[in-house]
């Protein structure tokens, strides 16, 4: 069932969403070649703890971090690893999300990391844009295919491939709540959206075929089959009667 939230609840939304635009602020800075992707899971909690907030991926069905890394053809959930660097020319996504007083926030970035192709460069532009470009849709009286067409429309104008495997999700209280929200058309409208609603979009774009698999030894780590880079971009909004409002940018 779809939550919609009370102005308390969103207030307290608002705030988990104004501490994980800082949280992933503060951790852009501090990416680097030669930095392991443990460092960034320990810098990463440390963030979060400060605020006074709980990690929200931490032992979340059994994932061992507080920020999913994934580095070029790894689209999402990496496990941060220390024997992992990261290094010139990759782009690195992190994935994290934190605990305020009971409501949750979620968002994603992808970072560039020194030069990068052109060709990665352009997919983590579209990949950003895609999200603004679907949320152009994300109001009360639209259907959710709205928002997923438009973000399907516009990264494959691009050529690039949008991942069916994973989808965005409703978020409140539980990091994972209803309405799945796919970034990609489907054959019914979805749920009329509502004001109140509370949402996590996020477009996982690659630069080849969108099919994926996931990784036999961790069970968690999401690459694509043929090995071509993925981006990933993601924001908790709020359905108002006018335009969304995001709460963690």
């Amino acid at each position: 069932m779809v939550t919609i939230k009370s102005e308390r609840e969103i207030e307290l939304m608002r705030e988990a969403g104004r501490i994980l635009a800082k949280v992933h602020e503060e951790l852009g800075k501090e990416l680097k070649a030669g930095m392991s992707t443990k460092e960034i899971d320990r810098i990463c909690e440390q963030l979060i703890r400060g605020y006074g907030c709980i990690p929200s991926f931490l032992n979340y069905e059994g994932f061992p971090a507080s920020v999913c890394v994934s580095i070029n053809d790894e689209v999402v959930h990496g496990i941060p690893n220390k024997h992992r660097y990261i290094q010139e020319g990759d782009i690195v996504s992190l994935d994290t999300g934190v605990i305020w007083k009971g409501y949750q926030s979620d968002a994603a970035r992808t970072h560039m990391i020194g030069e990068v192709t052109p060709q990665a460069r352009k997919l983590v532009e579209v990949t950003e844009q895609s999200f603004f470009e679907g949320i152009k849709y994300a109001k009360a009286g639209n259907h959710l295919n709205d928002v997923s067409s438009a973000i399907q429309a516009y990264a494959e104008s691009f050529g690039f491939g949008v991942v069916r495997d994973l989808v965005g999700h409703g978020i409140g209280t539980e990091m994972h709540e209803a309405p799945e929200i796919p970034n990609f058309a489907t054959r019914r409208k979805g749920i009329k959206l509502v004001a109140g609603m509370t949402l996590a979009i996020e477009p996982m774009i690659t630069a080849g075929r969108y099919d994926v698999v996931w990784d036999d030894d961790d069970g968690w780590t999401v690459t694509t089959e043929d090995g071509s880079l993925a981006s990933h971009y993601e924001n908790t909004i709020l359905i108002t009667d006018g335009d969304p409002e995001i709460l963690s940018l």
